[in-house]
């Protein structure tokens, strides 16, 4: 079998946003689309929420772009709001036309304009706008979106394929800098394989594994990030992580959000001993908005020396929890919890990566050819603080924008000759794997203790000390034996984690979802906090 792949178009992460790139995409091109694992492992599909669009006819786009600008802490880039809610209701038009089954209105001859679907609204939105599938529409989007490209013979799935490296014309030593492909491990045979296409896209998602607690799945470390900051692209705003304030704790329970409903119903968050600590915190007490209630906890836990706190139910009756919380309540006594008797211990957890890959508004990077879409990208949309439900149609949208982007451009793109192979011949297998284990587990907790939800000067030096040592431990690690998925995301992992450091040291102020008790002002100005990589160029 060859390990040689020539594809019109190369996706390089089968969620949301690489999926509606390759359906937007004509049939006569030859689309790969490569997933880490299998197929529905990353984030899209576990998303509870919605997507934020302006549908109904009371609600206006001027509207939705005033609350995405507040929501942003002053940092969002006003014309990617505006592209992007101007380019909303024909995004979930296009989803309705896929088939997605949006939960419907029971009235929709409403007189406030109705609007076929439900919708809903969230925090930081002045009107409903969030059309939803209930309380699993990651998983309705993704399932309608990749039983459509299974009816596509011109995309291929790929499963179990780790983007290693980008090829590009500087890594190969050529005149120019255009991006021609990338090396891919297969998994299942253990070999890197080339793939060649004429143009790349990376739809990788966040970094959120970077951190020791996290809702997203396993999958996010960054990888499109760190191999577009190896290529030569710009990173921005990378320092804004937003984290979860409540998700279970439990070494069972890797990734389960504890819904911020419950608070909404009355539930307390208590310190080991059964004391209360919100109300020391804020007026709102448990109903103040997520950054303050995570900075809360943190503080508390970083205080006390504790590993979590505890959201407290039991107060209710027991009926009540189990008819309002029925998910929670089967989840928790999985792990030997019974929530209408004991409390849930739980921990902030990251969340969302608002920064990434700077691009433009076609989801265009600095390298030719290569695109980058979804939390991977940088597209200003979502400033300091991400607003809820403009994840997914930023997906959407830029997606969309991306494929119109390729066709305007394929006149005059060919494929050259073969791209090289991967030389393995200089690397061994490693009898050393513990090595990895452990530096992925120091890596995650000092990013955890020291570039978290609340920083201070002293902790990103530490962070920044111990990041270098890592990253010099990797790099020979990698140059001497073959890769495997636990290295590249470990590398991947390092690098980002690195960059994510350098951003917060560079912020001089507290702004969104960057908190630091040296600088706790916020500054006059809004500036972006963009890095350049040394191979980079105009």
């Amino acid at each position: 079998m060859s390990h040689h792949h020539r594809y019109d178009v190369l996706v390089i992460g089968s969620g949301a946003a690489g999926l509606t790139l390759a359906l937007n995409l004509p049939s006569h091109l030859r689309i790969a689309v490569l997933s880490k694992g299998e197929l529905a492992n990353g984030s899209t599909y576990w998303a509870q929420g919605g997507v934020a669009a302006v549908l109904d006819d009371t609600d206006t786009v001027e509207s939705h772009v005033a609350d995405t600008l507040v929501a942003g802490g002053g940092l969002c880039r006003e014309e990617a709001v505006r592209f992007t809610v101007e380019h909303s209701r024909d995004a979930i038009k296009w989803l309705i036309e896929q088939g997605v089954p949006f939960t419907r209105d029971d009235a929709p001859d409403r007189e406030d304009g109705g609007f076929e679907f439900h919708l809903t609204r969230e925090g930081g939105h002045s009107h409903r706008r969030i059309i939803h599938a209930a309380d699993a529409t990651g998983a309705a989007i993704f399932n309608t979106l990749l039983t459509r490209a299974q009816a596509r013979s011109n995309i291929e799935l790929l499963q179990q394929r780790v983007a290693v490296d980008l090829i590009t014309e500087r890594k190969l030593g050529l005149a120019g800098k255009r991006c021609l492909g990338a090396y891919v491990l297969n998994r299942n045979s253990g070999e890197v394989e080339t793939f060649q296409a004429r143009f790349v896209a990376l739809a990788t998602g966040g970094a959120a594994k970077v951190y020791l607690y996290t809702s997203n799945p396993d999958s996010a470390c960054g990888d499109g990030v760190a191999m577009a900051w190896r290529a030569g692209c710009r990173v921005g705003n990378l320092e804004f992580n937003q984290f979860h304030p409540t998700c279970l704790y439990h070494p069972q329970a890797k990734s389960f959000l504890i819904t911020e409903a419950l608070r909404g119903e009355g539930a307390l968050l208590k310190l080991p001993n059964g004391e209360r600590f919100m109300p020391r915190f804020d007026p709102r007490e448990e109903l103040a908005p997520r950054d303050i209630v995570a900075r809360a906890i943190d503080h508390e836990m970083k205080r006390l020396g504790i590993d979590c706190v505890y959201l407290d139910i039991s107060h209710k009756p027991a009926d009540f929890i189990r008819g309002h919380f029925p998910t929670v309540y089967e989840r928790c006594l999985t792990y030997g919890i019974d929530i209408t008797r004991q409390a849930i211990p739980v921990v902030p957890a990251a969340h969302y990566t608002c920064g990434g890959v700077v691009v433009d508004q076609h989801g265009r990077t600095d390298i030719p050819g290569l695109y980058a879409i979804g939390e991977t990208s940088f597209t200003g949309l979502h400033g300091a603080n991400r607003m809820a439900s403009n994840s997914l149609l930023e997906c959407f949208v830029y997606g969309r924008a991306a494929a119109e982007d390729m066709l305007r451009q394929l006149p005059e793109i060919e494929l050259t000759g073969d791209l090289p192979a991967w030389d393995a011949s200089q690397v061994t297998d490693s009898d050393e794997d513990v090595i990895i284990a452990h530096n992925w587990d120091e890596l995650r907790r000092f990013m955890w203790d020291y570039v978290g939800i609340v920083r201070t000067n002293k902790r990103l030096m530490r962070a920044q000390h111990r990041v270098k040592l890592l990253l010099d431990e990797i790099d020979e690690f990698y140059s001497n034996y073959k890769v495997s998925r636990d290295l590249l995301e470990l590398r991947n992992l390092a690098l980002v984690a690195n960059l994510m450091i350098r951003s917060a040291m560079q912020r001089k102020e507290s702004r969104g979802l960057h908190f630091t008790l040296d600088y706790p002002e916020q500054l006059p100005v809004a500036v972006d906090t963009i890095l350049q990589p040394p191979t980079y160029c105009d």
